[in-house]
């Protein structure tokens, strides 16, 4: 039966689907225009107003130039379409500009193009939501002073969305997209329209910003061409995510980039025409959108419905241009993290086949900064852009190298357009820096730097970690014949103390150590019943408590040889009256502490031996079986091997979940080379967690009352920080067998200083 939480997130997220299932999330180029292009499409609702900002706050009369401004941003962006159009068709991969410049330019220049898209992606969700909740209250003037709030909630929702699936996220998003792009043809046509035949309305600003009585200058223009290069964002995303269309990959790709660029370049003008002659001057209160659908559809007329209509759907695509980086944060971290310059965490797949990490923490980023900045459009928009047009350049600049590499095609006319579109967007990016620097850009430009040193620290980390489990190899396996010393640690005479002294005597015989802490008299000394417990066989060995129980178990072991071939295991027995975690850590804080110390020392192997309330009442079992499990074949899998064989249990076995077929024939092929004598069951796990189907292969196992099951599993043991940076798989299998009846767990450390 399903727990809360299990059916909460099943019923929010859905039911996980098998790896095998992939291909059925592919897009067609209908879904995947609303999945990677709201963003660019949707910044026609308020690239034009950014410009409009800068233009008005220098002179009142400036607001005509707007339109000549959005004229050379629109052809910058037909650039970078017609440009990024050749990379998909190259590069039918995830990673866009990041994968284009390692393979052309070189490490360095690629992680500058990571992180400035990882930075523009968060901004984008934050900007977005942010832009589509001024346009709600814009439409519902009751609503202000909720922006915070309303926006923390829209990411919520649509971090659901995207938790459910690529495909999901799109059929739920395609409506208000599409409805998006008619209802803003329908007010621009008639806009249009009506300016053409002579009867140009005049729009309302309520709430105008303060206007300048300056000069219009070089530099205000130039200022206003940055803010208005707004709406080339979420151009790359496509590139980011070529891999998630259908077959032909690129084709249809390059296809979904030119659609997005004609509807984004025929709006964008538009919109800036018509502020242009319907005089719309930006407001604090509301958006220049809603003032030109105003003017158009006016209060009281018949087409009066319109206005709301584009209120709404202006909203709708505000708040899911953030999906484009829903899709790019994710796909980009994963490509990331397989290169080793990301946690690895972010290339897991979730339940519904997507990169959860990646949008769960992209969630929570891009609303730390909606906090900061209480929602606030004018104070993000500043932050925005630097980031897209570095990777745009980078981008540009790679395909041009891959062109003269490969010479493939008309690659003269190829290379031409690329290398256009890189001095273009070079030299935008240069503006945008001059432009917004002091406006708080240089956030921006501090935060890029510094998510290159995180990625060269952590590739770092997975370097000497990669080499020292290669080196460790072939130092584990020319080692001598493994050793096993086993101590039992008593803390009272009940039944897991029972269960874990027969474990003990089966992996040792008569020669293990049983030890007990004297405290001093708050517990019975169980040395006068230790005979008649156990059925004879080894005495128990007394242990001064000075300080801590734990103290003098390590004062113990310590006096033990143990060593790379001397193992030492302590097991570990724990009696609990109920599954639960939080109550097994407050009642036996003695034993988990212990295991914590423990786990830092080398060459201490941690049994544990758990029995939950009426399984004391169970018959001891007759035999135990061993199974390790491997996830890697390297130095720390096969340390846990050598240390399975001092078990001496007839019925030993290496387990080896598999997330896909490739995989498992990766893995059988390293085992195979290796020679290790041991046999390897691989067992499918379709849903990419080894919770259900191991329990379930364990369970099999304890269907026989007479078995016990003894676990090894080798566990990476970092100091420090260091150990975020991988996946706690072990920490998770503790968990999860904890409260498994005749389970018993071995840790096998693999110190890794």
């Amino acid at each position: 039966m399903a727990t809360r939480p299990h059916a909460l997130k099943r019923t929010l997220i859905g039911r996980p689907r098998a790896s095998e299932e992939m291909h059925e999330t592919l897009l067609s180029k209908r879904l995947a225009l609303p999945i990677f292009a709201s963003d660019p499409l949707s910044s026609v609702a308020y690239a034009t107003e950014a410009a409009l900002v800068v233009l008005i706050g220098a002179t009142a009369t400036a607001g005509h130039f707007v339109l000549p401004v959005s004229i050379a941003i629109a052809a910058v962006l037909a650039v970078v379409v017609i440009s990024y159009m050749q990379t998909v068709r190259a590069y039918e991969t995830s990673g866009g500009a990041y994968v284009v410049a390692r393979e052309n330019l070189g490490t360095m220049p690629s992680l500058v193009a990571a992180a400035a898209l990882l930075v523009d992606y968060i901004l984008t969700v934050a900007v977005s939501v942010a832009a589509g909740v001024l346009a709600l209250t814009s439409a519902a003037p009751s609503l202000a002073g909720h922006e915070v709030t309303l926006s923390l909630a829209f990411i919520v929702l649509l971090t659901l969305a995207n938790l459910r699936g690529v495909r999901e996220s799109g059929a739920l998003f395609a409506v208000p997209t599409y409805a998006f792009v008619a209802s803003m043809f329908l007010m621009v046509g008639t806009g249009v329209g009506k300016c053409a035949t002579g009867n140009c309305p005049t729009a309302h600003a309520p709430d105008p910003i303060v206007a300048g009585a300056g000069a219009v200058g070089i530099f205000v223009l130039l200022q206003a061409f940055a803010s208005g290069a707004a709406a080339l964002t979420g151009v790359e995303a496509i590139s980011n995510g070529v891999n998630a269309f259908r077959p032909p990959p690129g084709r249809n790709a390059a296809r979904t980039l030119l659609a997005m660029g004609v509807i984004a370049i025929t709006l964008f003008i538009s919109v800036s025409y018509l502020a242009v002659h319907m005089h719309a001057h930006p407001s604090s209160s509301v958006s220049v959108v809603s003032e030109i659908a105003r003017a158009t559809f006016p209060a009281g007329s018949v087409t009066s419905p319109m206005y709301y209509a584009v209120q709404a759907f202006t909203f709708a695509i505000l708040v899911l241009a953030a999906n484009t980086s829903y899709q790019g944060f994710p796909r980009l971290a994963a490509v990331l993290a397989r290169d080793r310059f990301f946690p690895r965490q972010f290339v897991n797949l979730g339940d519904r086949l997507v990169y959860s990490n990646g949008i769960i923490v992209l969630a929570g980023i891009a609303s730390l900064l909606i906090w900061v900045f209480h929602a606030s459009v004018i104070s993000l928009i500043h932050l925005y852009v630097i980031g897209v047009f570095t990777a745009f350049t980078l981008s540009q600049a790679g395909m041009v190298r891959y062109w003269l590499r490969h010479k493939e095609g008309h690659w003269r006319k190829s290379a031409v357009i690329n290398g256009f579109g890189g001095f273009a967007t070079g030299v935008v990016t240069l503006l945008v820096i001059q432009a917004k620097f002091t406006a708080g850009a240089w956030m921006v430009v501090i935060a890029v730097p510094t998510l290159i040193g995180f990625f060269l620290v952590v590739n770092r980390h997975y370097r000497i970690v990669s080499r020292r489990l290669k080196s460790g190899t072939a130092a584990v396996k020319a080692s001598p014949e493994p050793t096993n010393n086993v101590v039992l640690y008593v803390d009272e005479l009940d039944p897991a103390t029972k269960l874990a002294s027969w474990y003990a005597h089966e992996i040792a015989g008569h020669s293990y150590h049983p030890v007990w802490v004297a405290d001093g008299g708050s517990k019975p000394d169980p040395r006068g019943r230790w005979w008649d417990f156990t059925g004879g066989g080894t005495r128990i060995e007394p242990l001064e408590g000075v300080g801590h129980t734990e103290d003098a178990v390590l004062d113990y072991v310590w006096s033990l040889p143990r060593g790379e071939s001397n193992f030492l295991t302590v097991v570990v027995p724990e009696a609990f009256d109920h599954p639960s975690l939080l109550t097994a850590i407050l009642r036996r804080h003695t034993t988990f502490s212990l295991k914590l110390r423990l786990l830092s020392e080398p060459g201490i192997v941690i049994a544990n031996v758990p029995v939950v309330g009426g399984d004391g009442d169970d018959p001891i079992p007759k035999r135990a079986v061993a199974r390790v499990l491997v996830s890697e074949v390297h130095a720390s899998s096969l340390r846990a091997v050598n240390y399975a064989r001092t078990l001496k249990l007839p019925d030993t076995k290496a387990v080896f979940f598999a997330f896909d077929a490739d995989e498992a024939a990766r893995v059988e092929k390293d085992w195979q080379r290796e020679a290790l004598g041991l046999p390897l069951e691989i067992l499918e796990a379709p849903f990419r967690d080894l919770g259900d189907p191991l329990r379930a292969y364990l369970r099999e196992l304890t269907a026989d009352p007479d078995t016990a099951v003894s676990v090894v599993m080798p566990e990476l043991v970092f100091n420090g920080a260091r150990k975020l940076l991988h996946n706690q798989r072990a920490l998770y299998i503790k968990r999860l067998l904890l409260f498994e009846p005749r389970v018993f767990l071995s840790s096998v450390p693999y110190h890794l200083p």
